[in-house]
């Protein structure tokens, strides 16, 4: 009976995601942080999967920091965010994925804002057809790309060729999920899990043979917070609050740290790296920082993707350690070629975070 009534009580937590047909939108942030992950989505998509999905060139950002740095006004992003959903619309798209997890809030909001005040969408619709002459409709299912992923994490485990298993030991690999907070925060209702129980990573974990960390400061802001960083004078306190994390999980001695988000999985890696100068101070083993990946990072190598393809060279964290713990072959001397097979050269050598190529 009380098993039953969990089993009610997690339905509520549960949301509906698209199985296919999906038009994807970008991140403007995360092309310029992680552009392999955005690329590894779509061939996971397409190539494992033979799923439906679109990758319209002409959708833009949509000026999300800008909106909550007070730089954009909402009738502005509401214009803005219209034009996606016009570019959908005209592709005969009904299922729209975000790539950025701030997108989805701000969709998120402006689908909520339309829903109670329906005023303000018939405004942005006379907004939208004046500057471009586009109509659109809503979409029927907003989904982000980590719930899609999430959805076929049985599929994608079915075509594995590595497990979040430690080789050497037999054991789950100790994985620490990090939600972005305008996934589950802003609108708890519209994530897996909701605020409370949020399982869209934890779940890739857990089905992926690894083990889930729960630590104090789990649900603890990454750091970036956009104003906390965006103003300089600021940027102290966006250290401080990675530095929290690292020092909260650093006694469970995770083996990585797995993230949805494009700001969070860039400051949880380069805050090491700042740690580790400013201070002399790594949470990894062996004087190695936690590996940080994206969620795409994560499910590619799950399915063999090779660690370069996958933009794994370009984390300021060595991911060298989870490799050899995975089983996972790469080939270091191909680590900082460029895509014709040309070596952009070695970046400088950190003097306390160590870097696989330099010390063996």
């Amino acid at each position: 009976m009380i098993i039953e009534g969990k089993r009610h009580i997690w339905k509520e937590y549960q949301k509906e995601i698209a199985d296919d047909h999906y038009f994807y939108a970008r991140s403007c942030v995360r092309q310029n942080f992680f552009p392999a992950s955005e690329f590894t989505f779509l061939k996971i998509l397409k190539e494992e999967l033979g799923k439906d999905v679109y990758d319209d060139p002409r959708h833009t950002t949509c000026t999300g920091i800008a909106y909550h740095a007070d730089v954009v006004q909402l009738p502005t992003i509401m214009t803005v965010v219209a034009r996606q959903f016009a570019l959908m619309t005209e592709h005969g798209f009904k299922n729209f994925v975000p790539s950025c997890i701030t997108s989805f809030g701000i969709y998120t909001e402006i689908l909520e804002t339309w829903e109670h005040f329906p005023d303000t969408l018939a405004q942005t619709r006379e907004f939208l057809y004046k500057a471009t002459k586009r109509e659109f409709e809503l979409p029927e299912n907003l989904a982000h790309s980590s719930d899609v992923i999430y959805k076929f994490r049985e599929d994608i485990w079915q075509r594995r060729r590595f497990k979040l298993i430690n080789k050497q030991t037999g054991n789950p690999l100790r994985g620490v999920e990090h939600i972005g907070c305008h996934y589950a925060k802003m609108f708890p209702h519209k994530g897996v899990g909701g605020a409370e129980y949020p399982y869209v990573l934890a779940g890739l974990i857990e089905s992926w043979g690894g083990e889930v960390i729960d630590y104090p400061e789990r649900r603890h802001c990454c750091g970036f917070g956009f104003r906390q960083y965006l103003v300089q004078a600021n940027r102290g306190y966006s250290m401080a609050c990675s530095q929290r994390k690292f020092e909260s999980m650093e006694p469970y001695h995770p083996d990585f740290i797995v993230t949805n988000c494009p700001g969070c999985p860039f400051f949880l890696d380069r805050w090491q790296y700042v740690i580790s100068e400013m201070e002399g101070k790594t949470y990894g083993d062996n004087g190695h920082g936690i590996p940080v990946l994206t969620f795409e990072e994560l499910a590619g190598l799950i399915l063999g993707y090779d660690p370069w393809d996958l933009g794994l060279h370009i984390h300021q964290v060595a991911v060298e350690p989870l490799l050899d713990k995975m089983g996972i072959p790469y080939d270091l001397s191909k680590k900082y070629n460029n895509l014709a097979g040309k070596s952009l050269g070695e970046p400088k050598k950190p003097n306390t975070l160590k870097v696989y190529g330099y010390e063996q």
